[in-house]
């Protein structure tokens, strides 16, 4: 059977991080969604998504087809009724289409022709950017059962501090020395060919991805995910970096989202709690306006590509599109759109030509090539928040 994940309604409440991914290739817990699908499948998978990303994400289609909603994260049960699924059958969560049969020829799906099946089980779903640093505790235990069942985790050197040691696992390659690792609150899991700098101070649920480093005397507070590549220091609380960012250095970042190709100057913070202890809104790509997320504490969610200058204060629930540019003293406003550049005082447009020189070097650095697909994506991206930039 060929797998395909769809990107379904949920992807306009995921921007900025879906402007230049599908929703199969967030990354919540451990793994992206595509991985975890794939693990559970024991085959690759192909997306649908949008038209400007399916160079990059193409979709590969055979005489039978079973699409999948990305949305949701597969578990054993799911994974189950997706596997024994026949023609003209389609997987309902309430009023959700979650998965269904296709043959190749089926240009127009009617559900109404289709035999129902309904999932009765609990399963987690992303339907909100905030949701996937929410929840990603419970999806971080998923993923640690399964890249860890039925096997031995490495040894762990004894100049470290252990507590709940079973609840540890650490990957081949792994480096960590005078460490503080407590797994009492959720598994920590450390993966290849990463490094924990000494004085570090960890506490669980917390995944450092492959190549990932976390820097001398870091604090960490889980469910953190720190994605592969990513370089982090400072004090980190329930957030999580998607790949290839850096936050490098001292200050605070809670209840966040990263994207891939970020970095946060030195002494950056972001606030994740109103003085008034109120509500946080967040901004809308769909409505243009602020809409509640039901959360008293959210912080800062920031698109690929973007960075800030030291000392960069965030406000409680900031949105910072695709490739900005944020620095200067005070608050910028709580909605930075796509290749904005500046702050407090005012952006400016940030030209595609600088923003495309600087991606190129900082990919160069990780030994990943700027191709031309990733330059059209960005381009797209710019003209379609054209109308967000006010210059």
């Amino acid at each position: 059977m060929n797998y395909i994940l769809f990107d379904g309604p949920s992807r306009e409440n995921l921007l900025p991080f879906t402007f230049t991914r599908p929703v199969a290739d967030i990354r919540i817990g451990i793994l992206t969604i595509r991985e975890k699908w794939e693990k559970h499948l024991g085959f690759t998978t192909t997306t649908i998504t949008e038209d400007y990303l399916s160079d990059k994400y193409p979709m590969v289609e055979m005489e039978e087809n079973v699409m999948i909603n990305s949305s949701y994260l597969p578990n054993a049960e799911l994974v189950e009724m997706i596997k024994s699924l026949e023609e003209n059958q389609a997987i309902f969560k309430d009023e959700d289409v979650i998965a269904f049969y296709a043959k190749e020829a089926q240009e127009d799906i009617d559900f109404n022709t289709f035999s129902a099946i309904e999932l009765d089980d609990d399963i987690i779903k992303i339907d909100h950017s905030w949701d996937i640093f929410s929840k990603n505790g419970e999806a971080m235990l998923e993923d640690f059962d399964l890249l860890t069942n039925n096997r031995k985790s490495k040894n762990i050197p004894s100049s470290n501090q252990l507590i709940n040691s079973e609840n540890i696992f650490i990957e081949e390659g792994a480096k960590l020395e005078f460490v503080t690792l407590n797994a009492s609150s959720g598994p920590i899991y450390i993966g290849k060919n990463t490094e924990i700098m000494e004085g570090s101070l960890i506490r669980g649920p917390f995944a450092l991805c492959e190549g990932g480093v976390v820097k001398m005397g870091a604090k960490i507070y889980g469910p953190t995910t720190v994605g592969p590549y990513c370089r982090v220091g400072g004090e980190i609380n329930n957030s999580i970096l998607f790949a290839n960012s850096n936050k490098g250095h001292e200050g605070y970042l809670g209840n966040s989202v990263i994207g891939e190709w970020c970095n946060l100057g030195a002494d950056t913070n972001n606030s994740n709690l109103k003085n008034n202890y109120a509500e946080v809104r967040l901004w809308n790509y769909q409505t243009e306006g602020f809409s509640k997320t039901g959360l008293q504490f959210c912080g800062l969610m920031m698109g690929d590509h973007s960075k800030c200058g030291i000392n960069t204060m965030f406000n409680t629930g900031t949105v910072v599109g695709v490739s900005a540019n944020i620095f200067g003293s005070g608050f910028p406003r709580n909605f930075v759109p796509s290749f904005s550049w500046g702050g407090h005082s005012g952006f400016t447009t940030y030209d595609t030509k600088k923003a495309f020189e600087v991606a190129k070097v900082v990919m160069a650095r990780r030994h990943v090539e700027f191709t031309e697909s990733e330059a059209k994506i960005l381009e797209h991206v710019f003209q379609e928040t054209r109308q967000f930039r006010r210059s």
